[in-house]
């Protein structure tokens, strides 16, 4: 009976542990702004202003990013560059798959919900995102 119980717990732990679900991923639409980036070594560097902001869009494992400029007025100036990425499910984990003509990188997600993301890549650099908050000024 003993074995029984704590092969449930066990279950249950696992289970209930906080995960990121396919559904969860479509948080990544939008505007989000680099919070703070931790580097492997543990510093950190804070970023209060941001003059670029990461658009992101995303349906169905695959998206792109695009940087953007956010002006006063509520609008957005950007280039018509944009990094496609695909996601990829590896060990539980969901991988943001780049490639371009130059290069290609990961970035996994640590974490994800409707105002935080956080996702880290290969060589250890976690970017933390808040979802970005338009500022309008009007006269």
């Amino acid at each position: 009976m003993q074995k029984w119980l704590t092969l449930l717990l066990i279950f249950c732990f696992l289970s209930c542990s906080e995960g990121i679900s396919v559904s969860d991923l479509n948080y990544i639409n939008g505007y989000w702004e680099i919070q703070e980036v931790k580097f492997p070594n543990g510093k950190t560097k804070e970023y209060d202003v941001n003059m670029t902001i990461d658009y992101f869009e995303y349906d169905k494992m695959q998206g792109f990013r695009k940087k953007m400029q956010p002006k006063f007025d509520g609008t957005f100036t950007t280039s018509s560059d944009a990094e496609s990425f695909q996601i990829n499910e590896k060990d539980g984990s969901f991988w943001m798959v780049y490639k371009n003509d130059l290069s290609n990188w990961e970035e996994q997600i640590i974490m994800i919900n409707k105002t935080r993301m956080v996702v880290k890549n290969k060589e250890g650099l976690s970017y933390n995102y808040r979802r970005f908050q338009t500022i309008s000024i009007k006269e």
